[in-house]
Formats: C-alpha cells, structure tokens, sequence
C-alpha cells in the first residue's frame, strides 16, 4: 500500500487525483497540505488523513509518494524538494514555469533515483492510444499535416475559486496563460501521436478578451495560436484557448496522403477516417473528459503502475521535450519570428 500526501487541495485534486487514489486498491491518502488551511482541514476530516500546516510537514510525514497539485509557480520547487527528501512525485503540468526549472527537475528525478511523473492525462485516453496505432499502421499512409484544439471558456469556470479572482489570471502565480494550461496538452499529445518531435515553432500568444477582478485584461495569454514543424518534415496548427464560449473543442485532425483522421471531431464517433476513396471507417473507443464531465483520467492509476516499475510511464525527460516547444511558442511570440529547437 503506497501512502500518498497531497500538495494543494484545489479542483484538480478534488475532481481527479484524490477520487483516482481513493478507486486504486493500492493507495491511501495519508495526508494533505493546502495554502487555504480550512480546506485542507475539511477534506482530511473526510478521508480519515491528516492535515498538515505547512509543505515541510507534509513532507516530513510517513509518505511513499507526494501528487504535487499547486499553482504552476511551485511545481518546480516542491518537486524537487520531495525528490531530494525520497519521495516519488506525480506533478501537474505545465511542468515548470521556466525551462531551466523542468530541466532541474528531471535532474532532481535522475539523481535522486526516484520516480517522478508528469500528468499529462491526454496521453493515456484511450480513443488517443487507439489513434497513435491507427497512425502507426498506416491507415491514412504518411502523415502530412495536423491541426489541434484545445479550447474551452476559461479557468475562472472551473477553479476551485471561481470568478476573474482565479490564480490561473495571476501572472505571479500562473506564469503563463492558455499556452501552458491547455496548449502543454495539445503540444504533448501530438509529439505523441505521431512519435515525432518539434523542430521549429511560430506562435502569436494573445489576450483577446479576459478581464481580471478590476476589469483590466489579465496578465497571462488566453489564447495561443502555433505553427509546429516536425523533426519528420510534418506541418500542423496547434491551438489553445480561453474564449471558447461554446461548446468545448478537443479535437485533433490527422492529414495523410490517403485520408483524414478525425479524432473527437464530431459527438458520434471517437476516432472517424475518411480515406481517400471515400470510404469511412468509425472506432468508439473513450470519450474525452471536460471540465462538465470529469471522468477517470487514468493519470493515477499510471502513477502506480510506475512506482511497481520504478520507471515513469510519462517521464520528466519526455515531457520535457514538450515543455521546450511551449516555451519556444513564448519567444516565438514575442520576438515575432520562427524559434528552432
């Protein structure tokens, strides 16, 4: 039985890591640390754990293994701090707020011996799983281009603090905006895909519409717009967004040169293959969660397994290839031209 804290009581760990640990017959809650203590005090009540005062005690508590569950400025830190005091570690994305912090945590992880996960949930729905197989036989012969979306109505929804008060709109906390909270997902999800890294990047980051407690346009990005090219010579479009004020949209299409993939494109089918001749091919696999429909991420269940390999199944050097493309899509932006990695 592996004894798990938990760094940061906010909606993700509520709606996703502790129901995770609590269906998995492997883990037990131990305890809890949240900067609201009040909170981290009511959901310890109710989990029969403790409640600790500060990130040191929890640390310095009978653990096996931390879920690093607070607002992207820490990540790093704490990450690493656990690393060093002998825990394995499951973190949140984005990764770390700056490059030079991820490198130090896969660092941290090598050095250390321990494992340390990143939870880039994406990776492990199983309509994506399906997909990358499809690709990798073939089915729509070589890949030529992609477009992805990540897009949905904005964090001040769905935090555990709703309103325009939300640490994702603070620059101190949060870093950075859309680009990291949903297009980190979508920059993940197609090196996936198509087993290919990112070779150049030319990104415009934006903010369109958000407004803080003040009415002032917040301090972070909330939407991203991204031209990826491909270590293969692949082309695609990546983006991610705030200002969705419809439907969520997390979809992915594939271009080949003997069809399309459509991947959550449409509400009838998971994975749809319009093939060149015209014949369509349907699989239903696993819908996608959204922020209305929480299901199991399997993020958790990945962490144990992990921890029974001792080896990350999402490691930090992977994810790090990812994190190295967001942060090309930030210079890109700013310095108004193609950034190579």
């Amino acid at each position: 039985m592996y004894r798990i804290g938990i760094i940061g009581c906010g909606k993700i760990a509520q709606v996703r890591h502790i129901p995770e640990y609590l269906a998995n017959p492997d883990t037990e809650i131990t305890a809890l640390y949240d900067l609201n203590t009040g909170r981290a005090r009511s959901l310890a009540d109710s989990l029969n754990a403790s409640a600790c005062t500060s990130v040191d005690e929890l640390l310095d508590a009978d653990l096996d293994a931390v879920s690093v569950c607070t607002s992207n400025d820490s990540h790093a830190e704490i990450t690493i701090r656990a690393l060093k005091k002998g825990l394995d570690v499951l973190c949140e994305k984005p990764m770390a707020t700056r490059l030079e912090d991820a490198k130090a945590m896969a660092e941290a992880a090598r050095e250390s011996g321990k494992v340390l996960m990143i939870g880039q949930n994406q990776r492990l729905n199983g309509t994506h799983v399906r997909a990358r197989e499809l690709i990798m036989r073939g089915e729509i012969g070589k890949v030529l281009s992609f477009q992805t979306v990540f897009a949905h109505g904005g964090p001040e929804t769905w935090s555990v603090d709703p309103g325009r008060n939300t640490w994702f709109f603070d620059r101190k906390k949060a870093v950075m905006g859309a680009m990291a909270d949903l297009g980190i997902h979508k920059t993940d999800l197609i090196r996936f895909l198509l087993d290919d890294d990112v070779a150049g990047v030319s990104a415009c980051l934006a903010t369109l519409d958000k407004k803080g407690a003040d009415g002032t346009p917040i301090a972070v990005d909330d939407n991203a717009f991204v031209i990826y090219r491909m270590k293969s010579g692949v082309i695609g479009t990546m983006k991610a967004s705030w200002t969705n004020y419809g439907e969520e949209d997390n979809s992915t299409l594939i271009f080949g040169q003997d069809g399309v993939m459509k991947i959550f494109a449409s509400p009838e089918h998971s994975i749809e293959i319009v093939k060149a001749s015209g014949e369509r091919d349907y699989y239903d696999v696993e819908k996608i969660q959204t922020n209305d429909s929480q299901t199991s991420s399997g993020v958790i269940d990945a962490f144990v397994r992990s921890l029974k390999a001792r080896r990350a199944e999402i490691s930090a050097d992977d994810v790090l290839k990812s994190m190295e493309a967001v942060f090309a899509a930030i210079r890109s932006s700013e310095e108004r031209r193609e950034v190579e990695l």
